[in-house]
C-alpha cells in the first residue's frame, strides 16, 4: 500500500503589485499530498550527467526515483536522454501545463469569460424597484478591481438604490461541498479555497500592515470591503527592537468567526509594510459578503439582501463583464502557480464544450484530448486539473511528446511565453543558473514530488524540450539536481544527437 504525505505551493493572486510582490517573496511550499513512487526500471542506456548523477546522491535519492526525458523540439532526432520515459508519476503543478495547454487548443487564446448582470425591472429615477441578478460562468479573474468595475457599470445604469435582493447564480459549476480544513487543518489558507462559478477575488481577503510609530500601532486596511464583518483597524507594535521574523504568528489571528476577525498579538515595526492575504470563515458566503460590501462603499443602497438563486427564464442581460483573454489568464497560471485559477479553467472547458462545469465531465473531456493530441503518450490520470492531488499521474515521455505537439501548433507563442523564466521572473525569478534567461519552464512541488517541464534554448541554437519527475520522500530535496540537468541541456555545443 503507497504511502502518503501532503504538500501544496501558496497560489498567486493578482490582485495588487505590492501583493504579488509578496507573494512570490514568501512562495513556500506547505503540507498537501503525494504518493510514494513505485520503482520502474531505467529506460535502456539512459545515462545521466555527471552533475545530475551526484545531486540525486548528494540528496540521497536514487535515481530510479526519477524519469527524464530531453529531445529536439521537432521530433526528428532520438531523445538525447530518455530515463524511465513511460513510468507514470505524479507531477504536481506541473500538470497545470496539460490543462493550460488543452484550453489554448480547444478554446483559442482570444476565448474571454462573461458575467452577466440583469435587472428584472426598469431603474427609475435611481431606484430599482426589484432584483440585481449576477450570474457567475467561471471566470477566473473577478477580483477586487474588475468587482468595482462592474458595480459601477450597474451605477451607471441608472441604479443606485435597490428595493430588492441581489442574487449570485452560481449554477454553471456543479457544486459539491467543500471543508476547507479538510486538506490541512489550515482552512484560512487561500489555496484552500474551492473553485466557483462566481469566484470573487479568489475568496480572498487581503490584510496590509502600516506601521506607526508615533501612535504605537500598526494601521490596518483591509481589501475588498466585506459586508457584517468586524474587521480590526489597527493592532500595537511589537517593542521596539523586536524581529520581522514570523510575523504572521506574532499577530495571533483568531479566523474560525465568518463575522469577526481578531487580532490578538503584535506587529513589529521592523516589518514595514506587509500584505497578508487569507481565506476568511465561510467561503461560500465571501462573494455575498463583497458584493454587498463593495456595493455599499460605491454608495450604494440595498434593502434586500446578497443571496443565491438563478436567473429567471426570459431574461435579457442588461449588460455583461468580459475577462481577460485566456492567453493571459493562462499567463497568470502558469508564472505563478496559481490553483484555483487552473481549477476554474479545467471546469470551464466542461462547461464550454460538455455544456456541464463538472469535476467528472472535464476529466472525461481532457482524457479524450489527451488521446487524440499526443497518441501514445501513455495513461493521463487527472484530479481537479492544477496537479494538487495524490492521485494525478503522466509520464514524462507522455509530457514531452505533448510539449512537442504543443511547439507545431498555433498556440504555441501563448504556451510558451506563459512559462515562468529562470532567473528573470513567475516562479523562477530566484533562481539564477547556467540556463537563466534561457529555459521557460513549468515547476511542481508537492512534499514526495519535484518535477519540471518546458522548453529550453541551448548554447548551439536548438531548442530543447525537457521533462524531469522525481517521486520519492526526499523529492524536493533533489531540485539541485534538475537544475544540473536544466544546465546540461542548456551546454548543448558538444551534444550528439542522432537523427532518426
Amino acid at each position: 500500500m503507497p504511502v502518503f504525505s501532503c504538500s501544496v505551493r501558496f497560489p498567486i493572486r493578482r490582485l495588487r503589485p505590492a501583493l504579488l510582490a509578496l507573494c512570490l517573496a514568501t512562495g513556500a511550499v506547505l503540507p498537501a499530498c503525494a504518493a510514494a513512487p513505485v520503482p520502474h526500471k531505467a529506460h535502456a542506456g539512459a545515462l545521466l550527467p555527471p552533475a545530475v548523477e551526484a545531486a540525486l546522491n548528494r540528496a540521497q535519492v536514487p535515481r530510479e526515483a526519477l524519469s527524464a526525458v530531453v529531445m529536439e523540439v521537432d521530433g526528428r532526432a532520438a531523445p538525447r536522454l530518455a530515463l524511465q520515459p513511460d513510468a507514470p508519476l505524479n507531477p504536481a503543478s506541473v500538470m497545470k501545463l496539460v490543462t493550460t495547454y488543452a484550453a489554448l487548443d480547444m478554446l483559442g487564446p482570444s476565448f474571454t469569460w462573461q458575467t452577466p448582470v440583469y435587472l428584472d425591472a426598469q431603474p427609475q429615477g435611481g431606484t430599482l424597484r426589484g432584483n440585481v441578478y449576477v450570474q457567475g460562468q467561471g471566470d477566473p479573474q473577478l477580483v477586487v478591481e474588475r468587482l468595482w468595475l462592474l458595480l459601477r457599470r450597474l451605477r451607471a445604469q441608472g441604479v443606485s438604490v435597490i428595493l430588492g435582493d441581489i442574487v449570485l447564480d452560481r449554477s454553471a459549476f456543479d457544486s459539491a461541498p467543500h471543508d476547507a480544513a479538510q486538506f490541512d487543518g489550515e482552512p484560512w489558507r487561500p489555496y484552500n479555497a474551492a473553485p466557483d462559478a462566481l469566484l470573487v477575488n479568489y475568496k480572498t481577503l487581503t490584510l496590509t500592515f502600516l506601521p506607526d510609530a508615533t501612535a504605537g500601532v500598526a494601521r490596518i486596511s483591509h481589501e475588498p470591503p466585506l459586508a457584517h464583518v468586524e474587521l480590526p483597524a489597527s493592532v500595537p507594535l511589537a517593542p521596539a527592537g523586536s524581529a520581522c521574523g514570523d510575523w504572521r504568528a506574532g499577530l495571533r489571528a483568531q479566523l474560525q468567526d465568518a463575522a469577526r476577525i481578531t487580532l490578538q498579538g503584535s506587529y513589529p515595526a521592523a516589518c514595514g509594510e506587509r500584505q497578508w492575504p487569507i481565506a476568511p470563515a465561510d467561503p461560500p458566503g465571501f462573494a455575498a459578503r463583497a458584493i454587498e460590501g463593495m456595493w455599499r462603499e460605491l454608495g450604494g443602497s440595498l434593502t434586500g439582501r446578497v443571496r443565491d438563486g438563478q436567473v429567471p427564464a426570459g431574461l435579457v442581460p442588461a449588460f455583461s463583464v468580459a475577462s481577460p483573454p485566456l492567453a493571459e489568464v493562462v499567463r497568470d497560471i502558469n508564472k505563478y502557480s496559481n490553483n484555483v485559477m487552473t481549477q476554474q479553467l479545467f471546469l470551464t472547458l466542461a462547461l464550454q464544450r460538455q455544456g456541464r462545469g463538472s469535476f467528472d465531465a472535464a476529466r472525461a473531456l481532457l482524457t479524450r484530448w489527451w488521446d487524440e493530441r499526443v497518441k501514445a503518450g501513455g495513461p493521463l490520470m487527472m484530479d481537479n486539473g492544477a496537479g494538487l492531488s495524490r492521485d494525478a499521474r503522466l509520464s514524462a515521455g507522455g509530457l514531452a511528446r505533448m510539449l512537442q505537439h504543443a511547439w507545431a501548433s498555433p498556440v504555441m507563442p501563448e504556451l510558451m511565453s506563459s512559462l515562468p523564466i529562470t532567473g528573470v521572473d513567475g516562479t523562477l525569478r530566484r533562481r539564477p543558473g547556467q540556463a537563466s534567461g534561457s529555459a521557460h519552464l513549468k515547476t511542481g512541488t508537492l512534499r514526495d514530488v519535484t518535477a519540471l517541464a518546458g522548453y529550453v534554448l541551448g548554447a548551439s541554437g536548438r531548442r530543447w524540450v525537457v521533462v524531469a519527475i522525481v517521486n520519492h520522500p526526499q523529492a524536493p530535496a533533489a531540485r539541485p539536481a534538475l537544475d544540473a540537468l536544466v544546465d546540461w541541456v542548456q551546454d548543448d555545443r558538444r551534444a550528439s544527437v542522432p537523427r532518426e
